[in-house]
């Protein structure tokens, strides 16, 4: 009995001992404190969904990469090639992430993404994906040549192995087309034909520019099944400006540097009927030794000669070269089929003298010079330039 009794007394003392606790805690009732050992409430783990999905084939190369989370934010989004190489890109409005030159076709790339989920715990997931292969490639070459020294009427040339037609195209393409300037002016790029498309600057290049351009052509997108796979790139300077006016009227040409005449000597230039174009063209290419026929202009047999000191200025073949068997005409008479004659002596001069790019602007004819007779950017005025661009307005490197 004696026992019985001090057990129910001790037990009376922790049960009120307990009560008196109970009601000293802070919030008591049904909204006091979790019991000791029971975990706080987290909020739901994170989710991740990547597209293109993990082993996509055959994704377009200008394919943008989404991440959707669920129960939580993005905190990190990249994408990198075969070679781990990060590529670079932004992410947009719509959380889409986009490269900032279309992927290269044809490879395998990895997308990692983090998050945090509302239970503050990071996830990350990974997708890999390949790109598709073209139907049809896009080939291209570009002029003047990297590292040239070239006159002040110099255009650069995209020259595309495709005919391009469809203004969105068009307009992609002059879109991936860089042009960085060391002295920066105003140009603009014009499609001169399907295949062909030319950048000048407004005015004649200033003296000592250094332009660098680069086509982000791999894997543009520029028609039905059609994507470029290579990027083309150049670096060129411009020298001095070289500027010769040649009269047909007064059978002279004058020739000047930076501004100052240099050198004027006689000329003869086509024929009646055989009219010399007159224009604005620049030297394109020189030959210090050619054969001309008649019949690469649709008149075999009328003349086949060699001739030396050559400095073309149009496709359709009329240059700028020594005519020793002119020299009685020059300086009075327009005897050649077309070309501008000049004395063995002031042809080499001319030859040595002159860069690609310079400009020749021939007057006094009755046959105007046609725009795409080679590089011609000047036989346009600055609005009719701007007109062939599919984009419509200008550059500003």
């Amino acid at each position: 009995m004696r026992n019985g009794r001090t057990s129910t007394t001790l037990t009376s003392m922790l049960t009120a001992a307990a009560l008196l606790i109970a009601g000293c805690t802070s919030g008591g009732g049904a909204g006091g404190a979790a019991a000791p050992g029971k975990p706080a409430e987290q909020g739901p783990i994170a989710k991740l969904a990547i597209t293109p999905a993990h082993g996509t084939k055959k994704v377009p190369p200008d394919t943008g990469v989404s991440v959707k989370v669920t129960d939580g934010k993005v905190t990190k989004l990249s994408v990198a090639d075969a070679k781990g190489r990060e590529v670079r890109g932004s992410v947009a409005a719509d959380g889409t992430w986009r490269p900032r030159w279309p992927l290269r076709p044809s490879s395998a790339y990895t997308v990692s993404a983090e998050a945090t989920g509302t239970d503050g715990k990071p996830v990350a997931a990974q997708a890999k994906f390949t790109t598709l292969k073209p139907k049809r490639v896009l080939e291209s070459g570009m002029s003047p040549l990297d590292g040239e020294k070239v006159g002040v009427g110099m255009p650069v040339q995209l020259l595309l192995s495709q005919p391009i037609t469809a203004k969105q195209d068009r307009a992609r393409i002059e879109r991936a087309l860089v042009v960085r300037m060391s002295k920066p002016v105003e140009g603009a790029w014009s499609w001169v034909s399907d295949r062909e498309v030319q950048f000048r600057p407004r005015e004649y290049w200033p003296v000592g520019e250094k332009v660098t351009v680069v086509a982000h052509l791999t894997g543009l997108r520029a028609g039905n099944g059609l994507w470029g796979t290579k990027d083309r790139s150049l670096t060129f300077t411009v020298g001095p400006s070289h500027i010769t006016k040649i009269s047909a009227e007064s059978h002279r040409a004058v020739v000047r540097e930076n501004g100052e005449v240099v050198k004027t000597f006689p000329v003869s230039l086509g024929r009646p009927g055989d009219d010399s174009y007159s224009g604005v063209m620049i030297a394109q290419e020189k030959d210090p030794d050619m054969v001309m026929d008649s019949a690469t202009i649709g008149e075999p047999g009328e003349y086949r000669i060699r001739t030396k000191w050559n400095v073309r200025m149009t496709y359709s073949g009329t240059f700028v070269h020594s005519a020793p068997w002119s020299t009685g005409a020059q300086g009075s008479r327009n005897v050649s089929h077309g070309c501008v004659n000049a004395s063995p002596e002031n042809a080499r001069w001319f030859y040595d003298f002159t860069q690609r790019g310079d400009i020749i602007e021939v007057t006094g004819t009755s046959r105007k010079l046609q725009f795409g007779n080679g590089p011609t950017p000047w036989a346009k005025s600055w609005e009719e330039w701007l007109a062939g661009s599919a984009l419509g307005k200008p550059v500003n490197g």
